[in-house]
């Protein structure tokens, strides 16, 4: 086989990929703590201005692997009783020459119900998509199935979810992609979006010790054609309001993961390795990191925003 048609087959692959990966959205392993992207009704669930960001490198060693970035932040709006949030967010998703951004806005309600709080939120905006036919090097340069430079397109995407938090757990539902935006690349190409279901639940088991306690978490990921879940949990050390965890997860034919990471002060942060169980192998895994970062900051606040300083609390 000659270098030509060893480029087309890859071409193909990453056209197969891409195509996979639009019935899939995004899977990071710190999905527990970026469930406000999967979810748009968890947005302000902290109660205070919060900021998000996670990079996830996956299938490390490959070249033109998946690299994942999100940065996102959200924040009650003003009022005694604080039942509605704001929230912001862009993710950029790279896989070869397909670079796929997501910028949205979300909105959520919350209410108080059966001793806990019942929330729905929506969340709309740009789903883009750009293709870099100039790096392609085909046996016919002329083919029309081909870009011969950048291809890019968009649509307008639409998340909506609903959320039940009570003191001691949660469970919450949403659909991505409800508007099925079709997405065209050039004159020949175009890529739809089909609908996904995300489930969220995960509670907080306190044990005997006052400073231990475990979290479990699960998450299903569904377009109604294939499926991923994956089951985690998290041994937490609390002491002098600082948190520490590890933790594993498992996505049944797919992965493990092992995780760790903490809480000092306002500054949440947390590191994940997701060893495959088929496929690719364990070598050549995925690296998440996060970090968020809370803080009493009102934006809608007349005046100044006073802070205590912790040392004289």
């Amino acid at each position: 086989m000659n270098k030509s048609k060893k480029r087309s087959l890859l071409v193909l692959f990453a056209l197969c990929a891409l195509a996979a990966r639009a019935q899939f959205d995004v899977h990071f392993t710190h999905y527990e703590a970026l469930r406000s992207y999967y979810n748009p009704a968890v947005v302000g669930a902290s109660e205070r201005t919060n900021v998000l960001a996670t990079y996830s490198m996956q299938m490390a060693g490959y070249t033109h692997a998946p690299a994942t970035m999100l940065v996102m932040a959200d924040m009650m709006m003003p009022g005694k009783e604080k039942k509605h949030a704001l929230g912001v967010g862009i993710l950029s998703d790279q896989i070869g020459l397909y670079t796929n951004q997501r910028i949205f806005g979300s909105y959520s309600y919350r209410h108080a119900l059966w001793g806990g709080q019942f929330s729905f939120g929506i969340s709309g905006g740009v789903l883009e998509q750009k293709f870099d036919g100039s790096k392609l090097k085909l046996e016919e340069s002329s083919d029309p199935a081909f870009p011969s430079s950048t291809a890019e397109g968009s649509g307008f995407d639409l998340t909506a979810g609903i959320n039940f938090r009570a003191p001691s757990y949660y469970v919450g539902v949403s659909g991505m992609h409800l508007t099925m935006p079709v997405i065209e690349l050039g004159e020949l190409n175009e890529i739809k979006i089909d609908p996904s279901l995300i489930f969220n639940a995960g509670c907080n088991i306190q044990l005997k010790n006052p400073l231990l306690s475990v979290q479990p978490s699960l998450q299903l990921m569904t377009d109604l054609q294939a499926w991923r879940a994956d089951i985690g949990a998290r041994g937490v050390y609390t002491y002098d309001a600082k948190r520490w965890y590890v933790g594993a997860a498992y996505s049944p034919l797919t992965s493990v993961t092992l995780m760790l990471g903490g809480e000092v002060n306002s500054l949440s942060f947390g590191y994940a390795y997701e060893l495959f169980t088929s496929g690719v192998g364990a070598l050549h895994g995925s690296h998440d990191v996060f970090v968020g970062y809370v803080t009493d900051l009102d934006l809608f606040k007349k005046g100044k925003n006073k802070h205590k300083s912790i040392r004289v609390l």
